[in-house]
């Protein structure tokens, strides 16, 4: 066993607030957020809907609560939503969207993205009863189990035009959005522009110890602060955690380009070793996926045995896995995680 530091590449979500965090979480001024008293929290809502170009924000505990107001806000029971294959809202909120909202999910496209062409496809008629209405389309930016890519930007405003002309709202599941930003050199507003409802995390990428927001029209937030309270997501003294997230956007949000760079290096690493099949155009930002052939260790083995030399990353299926580069990972780490990898693949 190693006694070398850990080199946690499991996710961004691992990350530990740095010291300069922790100051700025203990002196922020804080209030009864329930009563809108919380100045920290106020401040961080009318940043956020500014950074996003909208009327308002909301900040949430986690993103999938966020995730899961925006569906009660924009949907009712017994419709349909249209999103990504693999996207988070269908794969990771453990039937969240079923059980709390009463919707189906319609998975389209392949790698993250869809078309226009494609939603139009999935779209059911309302003309035919026996269909569940389509009255939703969500976008993931960036696509988690799809390695990270950021979803093109011209398609988005096709498929929101879309959706318009049909009648349908439009999601963006935003949580890593600030690396959809640094990566695409696209500015968040201009990403979000398009969305009825915009949700982003600031528990990732910029490193706080949790929080999420949701921003949209002044009309859709006050439905989303009604759901979040249905939902037990209304907090007290929030400021504390609203200090992080508003210290993550003023000096962690550009170093992502550090953890951008830090996946290819992985990804650049574990291209060519034997039974893996990586494919490095899906290296955008900063989560590497790559999977291995039969006959190379499976997943689970592959998991097990980089733990015991250090190195956590986690296996998305018997044959895939997942490695996450962020702000407790140095650059040196990357390359020792890669080397270790590189070892065990033989």
């Amino acid at each position: 066993m190693t006694t070398s530091p850990t080199i946690d590449l499991r996710s961004d979500t691992v990350t530990r607030p740095t010291d300069a965090m922790r100051a700025a979480m203990a002196a922020a001024p804080v209030g009864d957020d329930q009563y809108g008293e919380d100045p920290t929290c106020n401040q961080l809502q009318a940043r956020i809907a500014e950074m996003l170009g909208k009327e308002a924000a909301l900040w949430l505990p986690s993103g999938t609560m966020a995730n899961q107001v925006a569906l009660r806000v924009l949907t009712r029971p017994g419709d349909e939503v249209i999103v990504s294959r693999e996207c988070h809202a269908g794969w990771h909120e453990t039937g969240g969207s079923a059980a709390n909202a009463g919707v189906q999910l319609v998975e389209i496209g392949s790698g993250g993205v869809f078309t226009a062409a494609e939603l139009e496809a999935a779209i059911k008629p309302r003309s035919l009863p026996v269909y569940a209405p389509s009255t939703l389309v969500e976008i993931e930016n960036t696509h988690n189990r799809s390695g990270g890519i950021v979803f093109p930007q011209d398609e988005v405003v096709r498929i929101c035009a879309l959706a318009r002309r049909h009648g349908l709202a439009s999601f963006l599941d935003g949580a890593r959005l600030w690396n959809a930003s640094i990566a695409s050199g696209v500015p968040e507003a201009e990403l979000a522009a398009p969305f009825d409802l915009v949700a982003v995390s600031f528990s990732k990428g910029l490193g706080a110890p949790g929080g999420s927001a949701l921003a949209g029209s002044k009309e859709l937030i006050a439905a989303a602060n009604r759901h979040r309270r249905m939902l037990g997501g209304a907090m007290r003294q929030v400021g504390i955690l609203a200090a992080a997230a508003t210290f993550g956007l003023d000096h962690h949000r550009e170093r992502l380009a550090e953890d951008h760079a830090n996946a290819r290096l992985l990804a650049e690493a574990l291209a060519d070793c034997p039974g893996v099949t990586l494919e490095l155009s899906s290296v955008q930002t900063n989560i590497v996926i790559f999977h291995l052939a039969a006959g190379a260790l499976d997943a689970n083995t592959l998991v097990a045995r980089a733990r015991e030399r250090g190195v956590l990353v986690n296996a998305f299926s018997a044959r895939t896995v997942r490695a996450v580069t962020h702000l407790d990972v140095s650059r040196e780490q990357a390359e020792r995680g890669a080397e270790i990898l590189r070892e065990l693949l033989g």
